[in-house]
């Protein structure tokens, strides 16, 4: 979908819940600091989405804000949820992951989940992993399947004949499904370093088998890239003793649920990863993380992956590479600079702890003075 002006775009903002409106009110500052540079407009139509959503109007993905989102060009979403005592107050199928952020997916078809996982060697320090296993930093580009498999499968629970409850959920694919994220990886596997970690589990499912078959289809047109392929058990392990093998990733949603919050893990904190979730019409974008109900409300949690959200928009939806670029670079420089969020140090000497508010004035000073000087 593109507005009529092709400088102007709309996006709908949903916050989410918990520290969700913290981190995007830093996030939208971006548009406000482009806009200030650059020939672009940004329309912000806010919606509510997730629990709190559910509370004010009975559903977790409101019909209104759901038209919001058809009305807009791409989505900026919040983490939603909130604590398992809270969460046990709303009825299973509205609870924020079922109710509203699975919906998202289904409705606009988001079946390639981009999770960068990215530290520089400047901001190792921190990693938990001893510097001479990632002196370079780590860059890995992680692709998950996101509308198919266990979490979209038929689920059903019950009594059996023998009296005991019993629950069967049914991971299911079709080789489309497959195939159109298997060519996303490929296709960003070319544009990298042409080499595919393709992650699987084929010594023991069924679905792992099915979907190297179609791997083996789809290589055949991109002869260029190198195929690895890894079971899933291996990976973890893969990840933390040897980050530097992996460039571009695929794997099937669940693994790649698992996988990319190790990828947070290995960075220091799921507060460094942002993510695209892309659809052939639609995509929205979000953090890997989730809406850190025990911190909410006391201006320390880290907005960089809900900011690195808002620069992966600004190139995979709207085209505007430099742009992006330059949000990379302001963050990587409030890091680079000696400063840093709860999550990622403890104050010691040549560290300065920062909140969350402080930490966006930081990087939209550095974005202004960035952009004004390109």
């Amino acid at each position: 979908m593109t507005t009529a002006n092709q400088n102007a775009y709309k996006i709908a903002v949903l916050s989410g819940d918990a520290i969700g409106p913290e981190i995007m009110k830093q996030a939208v500052r971006v548009f406000d600091v482009i806009q200030a540079h650059c020939d672009v407009a940004f329309e912000l139509n806010y919606a509510p989405f997730g629990a709190h959503a559910y509370f004010e109007e009975g559903k977790a993905f409101p019909e209104a804000t759901k038209a919001v989102c058809d009305d807009a060009d791409a989505i900026l979403k919040g983490p939603v949820g909130l604590s398992h005592e809270e969460s046990r107050k709303i009825p299973v199928e509205e609870q924020a992951e079922r109710g509203a952020i699975l919906p998202l997916r289904a409705r606009y078809n988001t079946f390639a989940n981009f999770r960068p996982i990215y530290l520089s060697a400047d901001m190792a320090h921190f990693s938990p992993l001893k510097p001479e296993i990632i002196k370079d930093g780590i860059d890995i580009l992680l692709i998950r399947e996101l509308v198919g498999g266990l979490y979209f499968g038929e689920k059903e629970r019950g009594t059996n004949g023998a009296g005991k409850r019993y629950v069967k959920e049914v991971l299911e694919y079709d080789e489309d499904q497959i195939r159109q994220v298997l060519v996303v990886a490929f296709e960003q596997a070319m544009q990298r370093k042409k080499r595919l970690h393709n992650i699987h589990k084929s010594n023991v499912l069924m679905s792992s088998v099915f979907w190297n078959e179609i791997l083996e289809e789809v290589r055949v047109d991109y002869p260029e890239v190198e195929v690895i392929h890894l079971l899933v058990d291996a990976a973890a392990t893969a990840l933390c003793l040897n980050p530097g093998q992996f460039d571009v990733m695929v794997m099937e949603n669940m693994f790649g649920d698992i996988l990319s919050d190790q990828g947070g893990g290995i960075l220091g904190s799921l507060g460094l990863m942002p993510s695209a979730c892309m659809g052939p019409e639609k995509s929205y974008y979000e953090p890997s993380h989730g809406s850190a109900p025990d911190i909410a409300g006391r201006n320390i949690a880290n907005p960089y992956s809900m900011i690195g959200s808002v620069a992966m928009m600004l190139e995979m939806s709207f085209g505007m590479k430099r742009e992006s670029a330059l949000v990379w670079d302001a963050m990587k420089s409030v890091f680079e600079a000696g400063y840093s969020t709860a999550d990622l140090s403890r104050s010691s000497d040549g560290i300065e702890l920062v909140s969350t508010d402080r930490f966006g004035d930081l990087v939209m000073e550095k974005l202004d003075q960035l952009l004004r000087q390109s």
